[in-house]
């Protein structure tokens, strides 16, 4: 059908009731795109309505060198995003009932994460927006809609998706910025690093509700210390220098209002890209890397935390714990292991948010409450283990206890939010004043159980998985919390979640596979066939997904409370 055939059946249903709009479902050719109506909503009221602008790639021309390798392609189709949603900020409002005349792309924030909302490929760039197609009341509004269609997507193609009509300076400052970022962290674990923070790097955000960079004039770029910066030479940007976080276990200390939860809160958002401007374009993180903190009230189903707890009053067997309402010790506890589970080498952690008796029990009250009166091995007690068995090494923000001092490879000092190497001072200061603490931990492996999933946990007939907002997916009568699940940075990568809930119990849940594994087949599906496949849509337009990490996807299940397994 052409743009002509479309135009007519507006004609025929103006002034209808709203249901005549699913008539348009279908595809229409125009002079420089096809358009596809995929999903026509029942009502004003309802989610809007989901279309996709397709241009041959020889009208769009853009060059393959833009998009030749999954860095560059996921670069591209972010500026792509962010240029249609710039495009539609200009458009002419057609507000009317409910969701009438919205149009929208998932944009997303700072960071730059693979998205659904946009496709580049050799053949065509497709463009997926949600329409909320005009009513008066539950009228159809068809000279409303005829703008939409006829008017402002030819708009929106030619200013949002022709290489001719951009920036291509920007085009590229966002395709290379995106590569080099890439290319630093396949690096840092060649150099037993674990993060990176750029010299002249801006840190502080705009506010506790903005994630975009603070620009007032008293920021202070960040400078490495002498003894801890690092080079590297990035395929476009060329040398950069910064320091460079080295593996094992690191504290980072200093008075309050230094800067030291400033400094985590970047390393752990640096397991994502950032756009130019952001100013952590190069704060970087091994792509493994968990925030964890303690999460009061949380369920926990069959986590061996006996590394950490054990002898708990009662008999609770600690090596198949479960609760429907987590302590402070016990939700850390199983945080750690189910990110290593999944596989971390990376704990990042606050003492802000931990549970204080988790972390350290002092000499004091070792004196008070003999070790057989306490269930708990402190993290002081295990940290070291952890990163000489298994690899796992540990970025904890630490204010109020130098115990940590004992077990510490490296002591990072914030002051007016400039960073000190203060390591040797630390270690003599561990020498000269004694805790007289007892190390509480035994020689015994840390050992992680892989769990499989049950299908009767994650049975969906019936019921359906939204995303509420970034922090909950609303699953059938049941709410996941994820609140403290820190490094989820967008809503889509929520929707996405959900999505690849259904994706997982329809298809992976065998009873046989464990968790690690269940996870991985979805990510070797999604960089097969892209991100569209876990969705319901597929085939169609794919709702408004963005790509989240294994880590967050177990976090989820990990907190759905009818999640079991074996």
């Amino acid at each position: 059908m052409t743009k002509e055939d479309l135009k007519k059946k507006l004609d025929k249903i103006d002034g209808k009731g709203y249901k005549a709009y699913k008539d348009l479902e279908g595809e229409y050719e125009f002079e420089k795109f096809i358009l596809y109506i995929d999903h026509v909503q029942g009502d004003p009221f309802a989610s809007p309505s989901r279309i996709r602008i397709r241009v041959p790639q020889n009208i769009a021309d853009f060059e393959f060198s833009m998009y030749n390798n999954p860095s560059r392609q996921v670069a591209l189709e972010d500026f792509l995003i962010r240029s249609v949603f710039e495009v539609i900020k200009k458009l002419p409002s057609l507000k009317g009932t409910g969701h009438s005349g919205d149009i929208y792309i998932d944009k997303g924030g700072q960071q730059i994460i693979k998205r659904s909302a946009m496709v580049v490929n050799k053949d065509y760039v497709e463009a997926r927006l949600s329409v909320g197609l005009p009513a008066f009341g539950r009228r159809i509004n068809s000279s409303g809609a005829k703008r939409i269609f006829l008017e402002f997507l030819p708009q929106i193609v030619e200013k949002g998706l022709l290489k001719k009509n951009l920036n291509i300076q920007d085009i590229w400052l966002w395709v290379e910025t995106v590569e080099d970022q890439d290319y630093l962290r396949s690096q840092l674990k060649e150099r037993g690093l674990v993060a990176f923070v750029a010299d002249g790097a801006i840190l502080p955000r705009e506010s506790g509700i903005s994630d975009r960079p603070l620009k007032s004039g008293n920021v202070v770029p960040f400078e490495s210390p002498n003894s801890l910066r690092v080079k590297f030479q990035l395929p476009n940007r060329g040398e950069i220098t910064g320091m460079g976080i080295p593996e094992g276990v690191t504290l980072i200390v200093g008075g309050g209002y230094h800067g030291k939860s400033t400094l985590l809160q970047a390393i752990q958002k640096g397991v994502y890209n950032h756009i130019p401007g952001d100013g952590r374009e190069f704060v970087i993180t091994v792509a493994d890397a968990v925030k964890i903190r303690a999460e009061d009230g949380r369920r926990i189903e069959k986590v061996d935390i006996s590394p950490f707890i054990n002898n708990l009053p009662n008999n609770i067997d600690t090596t198949r714990f479960t609760t429907e309402n987590a302590s402070g010790s016990t939700s850390q506890a199983a945080n750690i292991i189910e990110a290593i589970e999944i596989g971390t080498s990376l704990l990042l952690l606050d003492e802000d948010t931990s549970a204080t008796n988790f972390m350290i029990r002092d000499a004091r009250m070792q004196k008070l409450i003999a070790k057989k009166e306490e269930p708990i091995t402190p993290f002081i007690d295990r940290v070291k283990q952890l990163y000489k068995d298994k690899g796992i090494s540990t970025i904890l923000v630490m204010g109020g206890s130098g115990d940590y001092f004992d077990v510490a490879d490296c002591v990072i000092k914030m002051h007016d939010y400039k960073p000190y190497d203060v390591t040797q001072e630390a270690k003599k200061i561990a020498k000269e004043f004694k805790t007289n603490r007892k190390v509480e931990g035994n020689n015994e492996p840390i050992v992680i159980k892989p769990r499989v999933p049950l299908k009767k946990g994650l049975e969906i007939k019936g019921k359906k998985i939204k995303s509420k907002d970034e922090d909950t997916i609303k699953f059938g009568y049941q709410e996941i919390e994820l609140d403290y699940v820190e490094q989820l940075v967008d809503k889509s990568q929520t929707n996405a979640i959900g999505e690849i809930i259904r994706y997982i119990a329809d298809k992976y849940v065998d009873e046989k596979s464990n968790i690690k594994e269940i996870l991985e087949k979805v990510y070797q599906d999604i960089n097969k066939k892209g991100l569209d496949v876990v969705s319901h849509f597929y085939g169609k337009h794919p709702g408004n997904l963005a790509l989240p990490r294994l880590y967050e996807i177990a976090a989820a299940l990990n907190r759905l409370r009818s999640f079991t397994v074996k």
